[in-house]
Formats: C-alpha cells, structure tokens, sequence
C-alpha cells in the first residue's frame, strides 16, 4: 500500500510549496499580486553576482489590472553602471493561488503560486538562459514586500537579489 501512496504523495507534493525564508514566511496577510501592484510601486535592492560583485537596483512600477482580470505590471529598472530597462508581467491567476503569464526579459511562461504571506515566480531568463526563483513575501500591512531571488543554472547561483518594495498608491 506505500508503494502505491508514494506516487500520490509526490504528484501532490508539486502543486504546493514551503516557502524558504522561515524568517519571512507567514500565513497572513495572503498575498494577492492583482492588489499589492495596483498603482504604483518602488522598489530597492542589491543584486549580489557571482563575478561581479554588488550592485544596487531600483525599480518603479505602474500596474494595472485589465478586463479579463490579467495584471500587467510596466517597470522601469535601474541597475547602477547599466542603462535603464523596460519590462512588462503580465499574470492572471488560473487556479486557488495560481498564477501564469510572461514576462518581457523571460523566455517562455512564468508561473507563480502563493501560500500565504509569500508569492513564488518562477521563469527563465531570456538572456543566458538561466533559472529565476524569486520569493516575494507581504509584509504585516499589506503596503510592502520582500523579494529575495535567487538565479541559477546547472544547480549552481550565479546571483542573488535582496530588494524591499513598496506600494506608494
């Protein structure tokens, strides 16, 4: 009998996920992305890469939810020493907690799913190719949020980003 359960158990174990960040990982306030990008955000951070040392990054962000309920969040990013990006998300949810959609610097679909406090993106960067895994965790008041990605290919990080965004509408 386990080793017809086993199968189940794992079939079951990839529709949910435990968020890493035990220190930042909640059960409320349940993070809902079509409400915390609505109007306008800030962000600030550090992108720490593995040849290239620390860098600051700064994002602004417009978002906006259309009429078959897709949010599409605009972001200008600012990474210090490179000149300015544009990047579009677009995520609709397609399930209780699941999201799909794209993302302008991504090669193929994003997905996300969310368990309470903290939403979970995952995407292929365009450029290299390499694995995002970002953890986006809403803060006690619903007005800020903790990112902390990591990205990676091969099992190894190549870089990592810690930034604090806010909503500022």
């Amino acid at each position: 009998m386990r080793i017809l359960l086993l199968p189940v158990a794992l079939l079951l174990a990839g529709f949910s996920f435990v968020p890493p960040h035990h220190d930042l990982a909640a059960g409320a306030p349940v993070f809902v992305p079509e409400d915390f990008f609505l109007g306008r955000t800030v962000g600030k951070g550090e992108i720490r890469g593995a040849f290239s040392g620390r860098t600051a990054v700064d994002e602004q962000g417009v978002g906006r939810v259309d009429g078959d309920g897709t949010l599409v969040l605009d972001q200008h990013v600012q990474r210090a020493g490179h000149p300015p990006e544009q990047r579009q998300w677009r995520i609709r949810k397609t399930g209780p907690g699941r999201y799909a959609g794209t993302l302008t610097d991504a090669r193929g679909p994003v997905t996300a799913e969310v368990n309470g406090n903290c939403l979970h993106l995952r995407y292929t960067i365009a450029k290299g190719g390499l694995a995002a895994d970002q953890y986006l965790y809403l803060q006690t008041g619903g007005r800020v949020a903790i990112n902390r990605m990591t990205v990676r290919r091969f099992g190894l990080t190549f870089a990592t980003v810690d930034e604090t965004i806010r909503r500022v509408s």
